[in-house]
């Protein structure tokens, strides 16, 4: 791959790319419109085609594995789940220099989710919570394959242990140093999940839900999908929620206290990684990631 490895590759995706992957890999939408749609996430770049449907492409190595994994699980999940999710329709093939796999899926309509609308929403909270214990409840015939299942495990907090700690220093004076590294600590020790695993969305944040009316209406990027400790998606309550839906939101998944403390070291933890990669560009990131984490700090 030259001087640029796998991990640093970053692809030029315009809508001449993705015009001419559609029609040759799947001519029979080849007199849809299609039309980028921004803002796009980190993750991919997504464009409307037509009415029904979305093309997703993956911007960098890390998430070229969600098409496959959204396939083959999203069907089974989506009639278990209370809110809303993509329905996948086809896995396109590399092809005109691009180097990945890539997505088509149903179009769902939706604004994303803010705390303007939904923060104090005990309604919304009970929704999430909801949503949340029906996709732990999910017990499939057929578990993961071994390949998949590596992929589904999840992080462990203490994977974070370095980049946490370097970001907390890199951060000291733009938010509490001290607190900070309290609340990271109190996360490590607090006691691992030792039940079975259960199914977690694993990147539950505002900018993956949608709304329609100013109520809830979709999940969308199951790119984070896997099963093992749950405390990961604990970070909504941090993203989304005020100290008083949070409140109705944890009393209605029945969190105990370990758990919590790991949800909030996972929202310490994403929202720095956020803020120190995106914030100086982007200030509405900047804004999210500082409430996030000053919100996991509040507890």
């Amino acid at each position: 791959m030259g001087a640029e490895s796998a991990a640093e590759l970053r692809p030029r995706i315009d809508e001449t790319l993705v015009r001419r992957l559609v029609d040759r890999q799947f001519p029979q939408w080849a007199g849809l419109p299609l039309r980028r749609v921004d803002p796009a996430g980190s993750d991919h770049v997504i464009h409307r085609l037509g009415g029904e449907l979305s093309v997703r492409l993956p911007r960098h190595a890390g998430a070229i594995r969600q098409a496959e994994k959204e396939l083959e699980w999203l069907p089974r999940l989506a009639p278990h789940l209370p809110l809303a999710v993509p329905v996948p329709v086809a896995v396109g093939e590399p092809g005109f220099g691009y180097p990945w796999p890539w997505a088509v899926s149903r179009w769902l309509d939706g604004e994303v989710a803010t705390v303007e609308v939904l923060g104090d929403s005990a309604a919304a909270a009970g929704e999430l919570a909801a949503f949340l214990t029906a996709l732990q409840a999910f017990a499939p015939v057929e578990t993961p394959s071994e390949d998949t299942g590596r992929d589904m495990a999840g992080q462990q907090l203490s994977d974070r242990d370095h980049a946490t700690r370097a970001a907390i220093a890199a951060l000291d004076g733009v938010f509490d140093a001290e607190a900070m590294t309290d609340l990271w600590d109190a996360a490590l020790r607090a006691r691992r999940w030792d039940r079975a695993p259960v199914w977690f969305h694993g990147d539950f944040h505002t900018g993956n839900l949608l709304t329609s009316g100013g109520r809830l209406s979709a999940v969308i990027d199951f790119g984070g999908l896997g099963r093992g400790d749950p405390a990961v998606d604990l970070m909504i309550a941090f993203t989304l929620m005020s100290a008083n839906s949070r409140a109705v939101f944890r009393d209605a998944l029945g969190v105990d206290d370990a758990t919590w403390t790991r949800g909030r070291g996972w929202a310490l933890a994403t929202g720095l990684n956020a803020y120190t990669s995106y914030a100086d560009a982007d200030p509405g990131i900047a804004a999210q990631t500082s409430r996030q984490i000053t919100q996991a700090l509040v507890g």
